[in-house]
Order: C-alpha cells, then sequence, then structure tokens
C-alpha cells in the first residue's frame, strides 16, 4: 500500500512538473510567434541597407533575416557601458549574429545568450599566465569577449567592421563562439551532423595544424596571412576567424582555402561570394 501511494504521488509530480513544462513551451512559442509577426520598421531596414551583405541577400532571405532580427533585439538584454544602445546598435549584432543561422538546421535563436554588452572601445582586461609555476599579471586590449550567456561587442570597431568591411568582423567573431557552445564544448566544432566530423576535421583542423606549424617555426605566413597569428591560438580562435573572413572576404578566402571555404559553405549554406564583391 505505501509502495502504491509513492507510486501515485510520484506519478502525480511527474503529470505536474510536464504540465509544466508543456505550458511554458506554448507561451514561449506564442510569445515568439507574436514578435515574428511584427512588421519590420522601414527605419530599420534603412540602417541595414547600409551593409553590403543584406543589400545583395535575396528578397526572401532579406524577409526570413528580418524576422530574426526582431525576435533577437526583443529577447536579448543590450547593456552599454558608458554609453547609451542605440537601435543601430542592436540591429547591426542582431543582422550579423543572425546571419550565422539563416540556413543553418540550428533552432532558436541562440537561445542561451541573455545580454550584450557594448562598449564604445577596445576594452583591457587582465590575465593570469602560468608558464611553469612562475605566474605573470598581463594586460591586453580586446575587442569582442563570448562567455556562453554574454557577449561583448566593441562598438567602434563592430560600426566601422560592418560598414567598411575588409577581413575583420568582431560581431560574426564573437557569435561563431556562441554557436561553437552550442556544442557543450569550445573546440572549434560548431553544430554538424556527427557523420559529418570526419570530413570537418580533415578540413578545418587540418588547415589549423598547417597554420600552427607556421606559426610557432617562424616561418613566412605566406597566404596565411589571410587567417592571420590569432587564429593560430587555438582550434575554437581559428573557427571564429575562418568564419569573419568567409563573410568578409569569401574571395579571398576561397581563393587560398578552397576546402576550408566549401567546409564553411556547407555549414551555414550561403555563398557569399555571391554577396560581395571582396
Amino acid at each position: 500500500m505505501y509502495n502504491l501511494v509513492l507510486l501515485y504521488l510520484f506519478g502525480g509530480l511527474g503529470v505536474a512538473v510536464l504540465g509544466g513544462y508543456l505550458l511554458y513551451r506554448v507561451i514561449q512559442d506564442e510569445k515568439k510567434n507574436k514578435l515574428l509577426s511584427q512588421p519590420f520598421q522601414e527605419e530599420w531596414r534603412e540602417v541595414l541597407r547600409r551593409i553590403e551583405l543584406y543589400r545583395n541577400l535575396p528578397k526572401e532571405d532579406k524577409e526570413k533575416i528580418e524576422r530574426s532580427i526582431v525576435y533577437f533585439v526583443f529577447t536579448k538584454e543590450f547593456l552599454g557601458v558608458g554609453m547609451d544602445v542605440t537601435m543601430e546598435m542592436k540591429l547591426l549584432i542582431a543582422f550579423h549574429a543572425c546571419l550565422l543561422l539563416l540556413h543553418t538546421k540550428i533552432r532558436g535563436c541562440y537561445d542561451r545568450l541573455k545580454t550584450v554588452i557594448i562598449y564604445p572601445n577596445a576594452v583591457a582586461v587582465e590575465n593570469i599566465r602560468n608558464n611553469g609555476g612562475i605566474f605573470a599579471k598581463e594586460r591586453f586590449l580586446i575587442d569582442g569577449q563570448s562567455a556562453d550567456d554574454t557577449v561583448v561587442i566593441v562598438w567602434h570597431d563592430a560600426k566601422k567592421e560592418a560598414y567598411h568591411p575588409r577581413h575583420q568582423n568582431v560581431i560574426i567573431h564573437e557569435f561563431a563562439h556562441e554557436m561553437d557552445y552550442m556544442e557543450g564544448a569550445v573546440d572549434g566544432v560548431p553544430p554538424i551532423e556527427k557523420s559529418k566530423y570526419h570530413e570537418w576535421a580533415q578540413t578545418v583542423f587540418k588547415e589549423f595544424d598547417k597554420l600552427q606549424d607556421v606559426f610557432y617555426k617562424n616561418r613566412d605566413l605566406g597566404k596565411y596571412k589571410l587567417l592571420g597569428e590569432y587564429a593560430a591560438t587555438n582550434e575554437a580562435e581559428f573557427f571564429a576567424v575562418a568564419s569573419e573572413r568567409f563573410f568578409s572576404s569569401p574571395n579571398s578566402l576561397k581563393k587560398h582555402f578552397p576546402n576550408l571555404y566549401k567546409e564553411l559553405k556547407e555549414l551555414y549554406g550561403i555563398d557569399p561570394v555571391r554577396l560581395t564583391k571582396r
């Protein structure tokens, strides 16, 4: 009899928890659908038209990414440090973040991300380095940072890179890290099918190993100058930097690293060569 009572008790709790979760999902879905149905304001579109990648998107992609931008802007907390956050800031950050997911199979919109912190200029941070038991404090500048539920963006660099792109794009870099977080480990492997992991490793990590070999042996970087020394830090930074180049200078990446370009094209479902002259 006692066991039967416990069975009913835990069964009832299970039903209550499941019911609560389903109710939460219904409320969240209703909230999302309401946001996605909001019209995209023309003044917002005017801001985005200054971005080459947006201007050259097909009409259906523009409509799709605009819905994602609205959802991103109104579900993330934007905090300015020593500055007011404007709609322009939100739109530029949201556009590049949503561009990464536009044609992927990833559901949601960086669901674990809660806060975007925006600084006006480069941020000084301190790091403790251990070298054989000798600890040293280092101070260096960053223009962005990602920590799963928080992204830090420096507006001075982000704005310049969005409107006048060359190779770097701090927003794409940090949100590539956010994609990396989705798999749990920050290891340079974004959400991909398990069957494609071997090909990813053979292509992406092979280029990373080559870059590290060239960099740490103090050889001329050659074509690896396009990726830069920071990409040799680890696999996660290599993926983030490669994603920057994929969207910001796709022609150069495709020319010098065709296999790497092919993997990123398959991941993102976009061919940015068609969207830009760079």
